[in-house]
């Protein structure tokens, strides 16, 4: 793969180059992608999705990385893509042919970056100790399954509520 390739890539068609809160506007541009894949395919979608986007994002990563000092640079969002649509892993099925439950769509938002940013428990090990384009997916991998339970917290709660 091209460095070129890789670049689009791992900016998620750029958006990694916002000069301020790339991850935050990554995160953002995903939530168009999550809200198609939950709404014409659910759970399947989201999961039919992130795998290869984690798997193309490792490697895209891995050439832009490979000959720099930094190993994580704020540039590259496509893990972040792929923990915001992991947000919403838990509650897809309740997403499909529904728009009612769009403030899901905040609520995952919001706890995906809410993680992203505290890097706690299993994100932080990851961040931390994986100095390489595996650690730089998984962190937000995890940061994304922990917004997933927060978020069908949120969806159960508001159930029993009404």
């Amino acid at each position: 793969m091209s460095k070129k390739i890789a670049l689009i890539i791992a900016t998620y068609f750029g958006l990694g180059l916002s000069p301020k809160a790339p991850g935050t506007v990554g995160s953002i541009g995903t939530i168009p992608l999550a809200f198609a894949l939950a709404y014409f395919f659910g759970a399947y979608g989201i999961i039919i999705a992130a795998v290869p986007i984690a798997i193309i994002g490792i490697y895209a990563t891995d050439v832009l990385i490979r000959d720099q000092e930094e190993k994580d640079p704020g540039k590259v969002v496509i893990d972040e893509v792929v923990g915001q649509l992991l947000a919403f892993l838990f509650v897809a099925d309740g997403l499909y042919h529904n728009t009612q439950n769009w403030w899901l769509y905040l609520v995952g938002l919001a706890a995906f970056r809410f993680f992203d940013i505290c890097k706690m428990g299993p994100v932080k090990w990851f961040d931390s100790k994986m100095k390489n384009a595996v650690g730089v997916m998984m962190d937000d991998v995890c940061a994304g399954l922990m917004a997933a339970l927060v978020v069908w917290g949120v969806q159960t709660y508001v159930a029993a509520m009404n």
